[in-house]
């Protein structure tokens, strides 16, 4: 199925994401490999949260305009080309403790930088107004083939965003950023990725 932008421009799937029907399967162990995606880890959290009340954090819906659909059968209908009515902006948003969340998750199978290009100028715009309001935002990344998790605040990112535009600027975050700058996050039975740990310390750095 083609998925549009609004400027009729297509979606394109990360790379990274249409190698993995290719990559032989690895051995499940421990809490973190599992077979999951980092949404469906970050969606089952987010479950966790808020059935103990702890925070309403949930990914956002994206509408889309339908532009063509087969019909295989009668009982049976395939969207084969849509758009999006208007630009996403991130994946997830909510409350926590009175504050407001807003974050975006990316998965890459590199595995010494993460490519600027997965993201787009609304997204970061609206991170930027966000925070410019009181919200904390950030992104999630997991490095899969490291099997490592990453949170980074979007003030890290807003400064590499920034730099890929000067001369001879980087088109990526070098994953040493990550390991410096940002905050690994470790699996764990329930929730499976306790990442409102690292919030609490993002608000706390906010805060000084």
């Amino acid at each position: 199925m083609t998925i549009r932008y609004p400027n009729g421009q297509p979606y394109l799937v990360n790379d990274d994401k249409k190698t993995k029907k290719n990559q032989p399967k690895k051995k499940k162990t421990g809490y973190s490999n599992r077979g999951m995606t980092l949404e469906e880890d970050l969606n089952q959290t987010n479950d966790y949260y808020l059935l103990r009340k702890i925070a309403v954090i949930h990914k956002k819906p994206i509408p889309i305009q339908v532009v063509n659909v087969d019909y295989p059968s009668r009982s049976a209908a395939k969207i084969t080309e849509a758009y999006y009515k208007k630009a996403s902006t991130t994946d997830y948003n909510g409350i926590y403790n009175g504050y407001y969340i807003d974050f975006e998750a990316k998965e890459t199978r590199n595995k010494t930088s993460f490519p600027l290009k997965n993201f787009h100028d609304h997204q970061l715009s609206h991170m930027e107004a966000c925070v410019d309001q009181g919200g904390i935002c950030f992104i999630v990344v997991r490095f899969s083939t490291l099997d490592k998790v990453f949170i980074l605040d979007f003030s890290v990112l807003k400064k590499w965003w920034d730099q890929q535009f000067e001369k001879n600027g980087k088109k990526s975050i070098p994953y040493s950023v990550f390991e410096k700058d940002g905050y690994e996050l470790q699996y764990s039975l329930a929730p499976r990725l306790p990442y409102l740990s690292i919030v609490d310390k993002l608000i706390v750095n906010r805060d000084l």
